[in-house]
């Protein structure tokens, strides 16, 4: 079993001119060489330890996705220390408490500005090396003061030959929705396994130098262990952020890429606002012709007869819209596409199955390296994760609680001794409740500890909830609560722009003035309704409470991997909730 210093050497030696790209909205893309990148990498790990950091200390990185934020990660390992991977939006409070708990002995930032900020707001707070800019602290001069150092590889391979494959690599923090952050001790051989098997497993027709692109924050276990896959095959890794998202995947034409189910429901409303601003007979063909696509896909999904009616009609949309939707996204090349980190609704991923784009949903957790299970394209199971990948097991607890057993699990919570989530035979509790199918494929329905019980005793998923009623293109963001009362509500946050334009409203007109509308509060309460009719009559949401505004991670209402904080925001909009439910009983 490799190491990921040893791993990474082998994977980057092989001369690749196109192995990481970025442009971050600049007209060209500009890529490192893989043999660049190991260069880089080795000075940055000969600095590391010029500066006495010693192997196995902690070093933090908090930053966006960048070609940088790679060479300070890869350094790191080669340093043989230890990377603990932090968000950039995660507030200084919960930073500073990573810093005191891992004991960071140095952090990679983007500025000298972001910097000065957390020294002075951490009292924990250690060194900064700063990616942008000049100075003394700059990565510039940094990665400069080992590179004379790095032209001795074997003096590079002695930092980290002593390094085992059970040693601690990477210490991940959770995101904290429910209180403060916990360590995640992951190990060379956790991350190594379950990035090289999870990439076998799902990525099997993805060969070398094809494109992917990177998306999803390198402080998420899920694009961490995604980042080290394509590494480990050779593929022409794309950094790209939210923002140009869109433009870059046209640009790259990617064989794949995993996503959250956010991207895809925020792709989907695009497809169909654009379609409506165009007007014309576009407006009514594209969203008709994607729910004729969706339809087709789950009839053949479900096993049931097409009938000749119903394959004309996917032959009409198929020849007049659908089959114009895959190139104008850049997705034309695409061979699968993946989705993890949130329940993904089925009729999301069969509405884009009804383009020719198959989504292949899985699941994991930070303290499974992410990757448990996770369907293939050559046979999707639509609404489940899948099946286990070949080195790990899933059984069901007495209670419905996931438990997972492999390579892939966790060394433990650090500085946690008495929070250690395994039985006592040693299968990891994942704190989800799910099933297993006659044939292996794993559903999940819910976390355990966020299950509703309604005062009529049902017991309500509200993951489940939230997952249909944002089949709406006009909503942005939904929170299902009513544990204790007679059935559930949701609290939406509408998509502020598709309101703003099929209702008229003006940029000047508050967001706070547009919750406040009789006729969009009426329009939303009908959209949940009608997402949420093929529910169980007591999970069906009977009343809705339009937000203010959208929930974010600097008011502390969602965790910097966009999870809800649901005591945060139960507490926040409390007297939004009682008038809700006062409403419901008064009709």
């Amino acid at each position: 079993m490799q190491t990921l210093p040893g791993m990474l050497a082998d994977a980057l030696k092989t001369p690749r001119e196109r192995a990481f790209g970025e442009r971050l909205g600049a007209p060209d893309w500009r890529y490192t060489s893989s043999t660049r990148m190991l260069d880089r990498a080795h000075g940055i790990a000969a600095a590391i330890r010029a500066a006495g950091i010693e192997g196995g200390q902690r070093i933090a990185l908090i930053a966006n996705n960048r070609v940088d934020w790679l060479a300070a990660d890869f350094g790191i390992l080669f340093a043989g220390c230890v990377v603990v991977p932090t968000f950039a939006t995660m507030a200084t409070d919960q930073i500073d408490y990573i810093f005191e708990d891992s004991e960071t002995r140095l952090a990679f930032v983007e500025t000298a500005e972001i910097a000065a900020r957390l020294k002075a707001a951490c009292p924990h707070a250690p060194r900064f090396v700063h990616f942008d800019g000049d100075g003394p602290d700059s990565l510039a001069t940094f990665e400069a003061s080992g590179a004379m150092a790095a032209a001795d590889s074997s003096r590079i391979k002695s930092f980290y030959e002593n390094v085992n494959p059970d040693d601690l690599a990477v210490l991940m923090y959770t995101s904290g929705t429910t209180g403060t952050p916990k360590g995640v001790m992951l190990t060379h051989a956790n991350l190594v396994t379950d990035s090289y098997e999870a990439y076998k497993y799902g990525f099997s027709d993805i060969l070398h130098d094809d494109p992917v692109i990177s998306v999803l924050p390198f402080a998420h276990i899920y694009e961490h262990t995604d980042v080290l896959g394509f590494i480990q095959f050779g593929c022409s890794i794309h950094i790209t952020q939210p923002e140009f998202f869109l433009d870059d995947v046209r640009s790259v034409r990617p064989l794949t890429m995993g996503l959250v189910p956010r991207i895809y429901e925020r792709v989907l409303a695009a497809v169909i606002a654009k379609a409506k601003a165009d007007g014309g007979l576009k407006a009514e063909l594209v969203p008709w012709a994607l729910g004729v696509g969706r339809d087709y896909m789950t009839a053949i999904a479900d096993g049931k007869n097409l009938s000749f009616l119903v394959k004309i009609k996917y032959a009409v949309a198929q020849r007049l819209a659908l089959s114009k939707i895959k190139p104008a996204l850049g997705l034309d090349r695409v061979h699968v596409l993946v989705s993890g980190s949130a329940p993904l609704h089925r009729d999301i991923a069969l509405t884009f199955a009804g383009f020719g784009v198959p989504i292949c949903e899985g699941y994991g957790l930070t303290e499974t390296s992410p990757v448990v299970s996770v369907n293939v394209q050559r046979s999707i199971r639509y609404g489940s994760v899948g099946k286990p990948i070949p080195t790990v097991s899933v059984k069901i607890a007495d209670d419905g609680e996931i438990l997972v057993k492999g390579p892939n699990v966790m060394k433990g919570y650090y500085h946690l001794p008495g929070e250690q989530p395994f039985t006592t035979d040693g299968w990891f509790m994942t704190g989800d409740i799910g099933r297993l199918d006659a044939d292996g494929y794993l559903y999940v329905t819910d976390r355990k500890k966020e299950l509703i019980k309604t005062s009529g005793g049902k017991f309500v998923a509200p993951a489940r909830v939230e997952a249909a009623i944002k089949r709406s293109i006009y909503v942005g963001q939904v929170f299902v609560l009513g544990d204790g009362r007679p059935h559930p509500i949701a609290l939406v946050a509408p998509n502020w722009e598709l309101i703003r334009r099929d209702f008229s409203i003006g940029a000047e007109v508050a967001s706070e003035q547009i919750a406040a509308r009789g006729d969009v509060c009426d329009f939303l309460q009908r959209e949940v309704a009608a997402n949420t009719a093929d529910l169980a009559t007591f999970e069906q949401v009977r009343k809705i409470a339009v937000l203010p505004r959208d929930l974010t991670i600097e008011a502390g209402e969602l965790s910097p991997t966009l999870k809800v904080k649901r005591r945060v925001v139960e507490r926040e909009f409390a007297a939004l909730v009682d008038a809700a439910y006062a409403q419901a009983s008064a009709a």
